[in-house]
């Protein structure tokens, strides 16, 4: 059964004076509507509306959402560049199709590198990514004030999980409005063209670009993945609970 997530659900009324918004929402969610937005939020790149426009109003919406997400002292430290404009566009679409050339090229060597034994990410849908990453009505750079430190692992994971979690958040609620989006990181290979094209300065760290389009036909529902059983210890490594 296919739910709709209803506009404006999430979580209980934050009283704090830094709200931007304030919302009125029911004692209790309902689950299911809950799970199913968050099972079916999956990377689209085909059956997609590239000829409808996306409102910025829409866009602001979303992120006002995204910006509930948990972050590290409450530093508020993400940033979103919002790309529309078609002249952008394509800068930001030849770059990523240089990278995804590049990488389709070099796969071999870093396959064997990593020890894995993948074929080269050239399915058809990441082709048409590529091709078809400039006709996104708008692209949506998630960034993070700062720079991580590249020695300190503890830091690197408390810098990252101060904004991942604001850019998967955004995922959900653009298919809470109809929405489907890509989580990219191809881009990075060309993190410095991506910073001129954008103007993005120095000390700030870009990670996911998301092509955000309205679906068209597009029938989104759970991936195949390991349950959690396989996939959770108790109490130490390799634990399984019994059942």
């Amino acid at each position: 059964m296919v739910h709709a997530l209803p506009m404006g659900s999430g979580g209980l009324e934050s009283p704090g004076p830094r709200a931007t918004t304030r919302h009125r929402y029911p004692p209790a969610m309902d689950h299911e509507v809950v799970e199913h937005a968050l099972s079916t939020t999956r990377s689209v790149r085909r059956r997609l509306d590239l000829e409808r426009p996306v409102a910025p109003e829409v866009i602001e919406a979303c992120i006002d959402v995204a910006t509930q997400a948990p972050t590290g002292l409450d530093r508020e430290a993400w940033r979103f560049v919002v790309a529309t404009d078609p002249a952008v566009k394509q800068a930001l679409g030849d770059l990523y199709r240089r990278a995804f050339d590049g990488l389709v090229s070099e796969w071999p060597k870093l396959a064997e590198a990593a020890g894995i034994r993948e074929p080269p990410p050239t399915r058809p849908t990441y082709q048409l990514l590529a091709d078809r990453l400039h006709e996104m009505p708008a692209l949506i750079v998630v960034c993070q004030l700062g720079v991580p430190d590249a020695a300190d692992t503890a830091r690197q994971v408390a810098f990252y999980g101060s904004v991942l979690p604001a850019a998967w958040s955004l995922m959900v609620a653009l298919r809470a409005r109809g929405l489907g989006s890509t989580w990219t990181t191809l881009h990075l290979r060309e993190a410095g063209a991506a910073a001129r094209i954008l103007g993005i300065p120095e000390g700030v760290t870009q990670t996911v670009l998301l092509p955000v389009a309205y679906t068209k036909g597009a029938r989104l529902k759970p991936a195949l993945r390991k349950p959690a059983h396989e996939v959770t210890y108790w109490n130490r490594w390799g634990v399984r609970r019994e059942p």
